[in-house]
């Protein structure tokens, strides 16, 4: 973890970002995005791009042993609390690669498309929904620095009305599309960090799509198979759901 807070710390000076991209709707800090993605009017996932500098940067930290095993970590949290949903995304992004071996895979050992970098050094998210995300899927965030969790930092999930105390090394996998979130500032002279995972809902959607955009694979069913892909999706919901497991 010390590893991982420092590498950012030390990286950050060599990010090229202009000021009026420092200050985002999920925060004032310097981020970077790097992995796979698909939306924003794209017609097929694509490898996130970086502006050269930036692109070193990534390099260096997804070729770091400690973010290799931060990936992998939250990974194996979702294997073991939601193994079916975690089949779901493993199967999904097998496809994805198979089909498309020009994507870049960031982690070998994580079955999340992208990651976010943020830089701080004192990272405090604005409330916000990844609304691009997978609505049931799960995103995992752990938190990076040295900061007192007793004053600071904490996690706010507002449509649950909880608050939770986040400590520096502490991961959590939810879901970020539709439960807004945000975190404390920390205090004067502390650091705080983040390094987050997700994958887009459209690459899920990529896939079930025999990997067309809707509109084409829409227009190349016929209309049983239509009207089976309508009742899919309004039964969509409740497969979410289903990956889920109970806990009493």
């Amino acid at each position: 973890m010390q590893e991982a807070a420092d590498a950012l710390e030390n990286l950050r000076p060599s990010l090229s970002i202009p000021k009026d991209e420092r200050v985002h709707r999920r925060g004032a800090f310097p981020a970077i995005r790097c992995g796979v993605s698909h939306g924003g009017g794209s017609t097929s996932p694509g490898n996130l791009r970086n502006e050269k500098k930036n692109a070193d940067v990534v390099d260096e930290l997804t070729g770091m042993g400690c973010f290799q095993r931060l990936a992998g970590f939250a990974s194996s949290v979702m294997a073991c609390q939601a193994p079916k949903l975690f089949a779901y995304y493993l199967e999904h992004l097998a496809a994805l690669h198979e089909r498309h071996p020009h994507l870049k895979r960031l982690f070998p050992s994580s079955i999340f498309a992208a990651a976010s970098f943020n830089f701080g050094p004192q990272t405090a998210c604005f409330k916000h929904k990844d609304f691009a995300n997978l609505p049931f899927g799960l995103c995992a965030i752990t938190a990076l620095g040295n900061f007192d969790p007793k004053r600071g930092g904490h996690l706010v999930l507002w449509d649950l009305k909880l608050v939770i105390e986040f400590p520096a090394g502490s991961t959590i996998l939810l879901p970020s599309a539709i439960v807004a979130h945000s975190n404390i500032p920390v205090g004067k002279g502390e650091t705080r960090y983040s390094f987050a995972q997700y994958t887009a809902g459209n690459i899920f959607r990529w896939v079930e799509n025999d990997f067309q955009l809707t509109k084409s694979f829409y227009a190349s069913l016929s209309p049983d198979r239509l009207e089976e892909e309508k009742k899919k999706n309004a039964e969509r919901w409740q497969f979410g759901l289903s990956l889920f497991e109970t806990v009493f």
